[in-house]
């Protein structure tokens, strides 16, 4: 492969391309809370505000009750402190999912990824920029590879592309591998097309050392040549460890038989399940869960290339669309997210309520095939937003505390970061939180955080508009995690911590 393009700290900024709003956001102001969609795809981000200088960590105060913050004003609880930030160098693209290995970080966004050393986390550094465009360069790393997802249709599988329509057979979507040997500058070195693309992938261990993909897509077309109804089930990629460039698709498991959820309107405000949004793999225990826009499952993945489902849920009452899913570290709990409004819309505020646009807790019961999803209690952060502020549950992931306590990081767009317990199923609380007031008091824009995790003492989070910022967590509930340390984090492959 051919067409790539790096640039090193204190080069220029990306060049990356505009994205298209107005139609799709259109759409989710006009559809009210009720209304599902998907991610935001070709928003268009709000504007940057006021831009902090590289790694400058300005103080910040804690919220009175009921308070929104002032006009990007940082905010945050007492046991949470801003350790740094480095701006977006590209403030018209938007940055997306996290991965790390090692000292370092890999940041995705809608014009390629960034590589940051954060070796030291009060001063991280970027190390390469790779411009690759197509949205959401979804990410994980592997060894000296790292994994991106295309969504979006374009010309071909360069890294020069250019967006075109998915009606042409030429178009391509799907993953791309890099070998990242030298940090500095990465390789691509495959590219693999799958059906209806990769929106989210999913690292699964294989036999001797070979890795699976499991790619996530949806919304089928008969106009689509390479994205034809039925959806029903996901792309499985092998990537042999030997010879990565013979990566290819060798199974595609059907999920859901039946067609799954049929979304309205039979089920008014439902998605219409077309595939799934994104797995969490707990490859300790040989499960997956994942959410699949109207449904969430837990599967058996012991066969890599055959993942069987186990039990599959709805709630077609305050879930829209089935996005993220993560494990508890006793694996007998998992958490759904519903992103209400398909992240541009503005549900954190009364009008929306506490439970939609919120994550589900679901207990796993019983043994083997006879396990079972049980519904316990939502989880929505208690501080509302402006209704120009974006805000809804998005990617997040556990903070290691063991000792049977259940406690995640979680990104929630512009509503910012959570910490929160849900050690009680039925009872979660928030212990932290960081956020910026509203980028527009005028009009609603899209920003805020995309991912937030915690890695090996603190908390990462990839802003759409703001770029990264480290963050520390101080507080006896999660002092025991500070102790837990990995040598790299996916956090779709989740971990056994212990």
């Amino acid at each position: 492969m051919t067409s790539l393009r790096t640039s090193r700290v204190g080069t220029r900024s990306l060049a990356g391309a505009a994205f298209a709003a107005a139609g799709l956001l259109a759409t989710l102001l006009a559809a009210g809370p009720a209304s599902a969609s998907p991610d935001p795809g070709d928003l268009t981000p709000g504007g940057a505000g006021s831009r902090q200088g590289a790694n400058a960590a300005p103080d910040g105060r804690e919220l009175a009750p009921g308070e929104i913050p002032g006009q990007d004003e940082i905010v945050h609880s007492r046991n949470i402190k801003q350790l740094a930030n480095i701006p977006s160098t590209d403030p018209t693209s938007i940055n997306s999912d996290l991965a790390f290995q090692g000292k370092y970080a890999y940041a995705g966004n809608y014009s390629g990824f960034t590589i940051y050393d954060i070796g030291n986390p009060k001063a991280p550094k970027t190390v390469s920029q790779v411009l690759c465009p197509g949205g959401q360069n979804d990410i994980s790393v592997q060894g000296d590879l790292l994994f991106l997802s295309t969504d979006s249709s374009r010309s071909d599988d360069s890294c020069n592309s250019v967006s075109q329509p998915a009606t042409e057979k030429s178009s391509w979507e799907g993953i791309k591998i890099f070998d990242i040997k030298d940090k500095k500058n990465p390789k691509y070195i495959k590219s693999v097309e799958t059906n209806c693309g990769s929106h989210t992938h999913s690292l699964v261990p294989g036999d001797r050392g070979d890795v699976y993909l499991y790619v996530s897509s949806y919304s089928p077309s008969e106009a689509f040549p390479d994205c034809q109804p039925p959806h029903d089930g996901i792309s499985v990629i092998k990537v042999p460890k030997k010879a990565p460039t013979r990566a290819a698709v060798v199974s595609f498991p059907i999920l859901f038989p039946d067609g799954g959820n049929p979304g309205g309107p039979a089920n008014p405000g439902v998605s219409k399940t077309t595939g799934c949004h994104d797995i969490t793999v707990l490859p300790s225990k040989n499960l997956a869960a994942g959410a699949c826009m109207g449904d969430g499952i837990l599967f058996d993945i012991s066969k890599p290339e055959q993942p069987r489902v186990i039990d599959r849920v709805q709630d077609n009452v305050n879930f829209a669309f089935w996005h993220s899913a993560t494990f508890n570290e006793q694996a007998n709990k998992v958490v759904f997210t519903d992103e209400l409004g398909g992240g541009g819309g503005a549900t954190c505020n009364e009008a929306t309520g506490p439970n939609r646009g919120a994550d589900g807790i679901y207990d796993i019961t019983g043994r083997g095939d006879q396990r079972k999803l049980v519904f316990r209690g939502y989880f929505k952060i208690p501080r509302h937003q402006a209704d120009t502020e974006n805000c809804v549950a998005h990617n997040g992931s556990l903070i290691p505390v063991g000792g049977g306590r259940d406690i995640m990081v979680q990104a929630w767009y512009q509503g910012g970061v959570s910490v929160w317990d849900f050690t009680d199923s039925a009872n979660p609380k928030e212990i932290g939180y960081f956020e910026r007031g509203p980028l527009s008091t005028d009009a609603l824009q899209v920003g805020g955080s995309w991912s937030a995790y915690y890695y090996n003492g603190h908390i990462y989070s990839n802003d759409i508009t703001k770029g990264l910022d480290v963050l520390r967590l101080d507080d006896w509930r999660t002092e025991s995690a500070k102790w837990v340390w990995l040598d790299r984090l996916n956090v779709q492959s989740q971990p056994e911590y212990r």
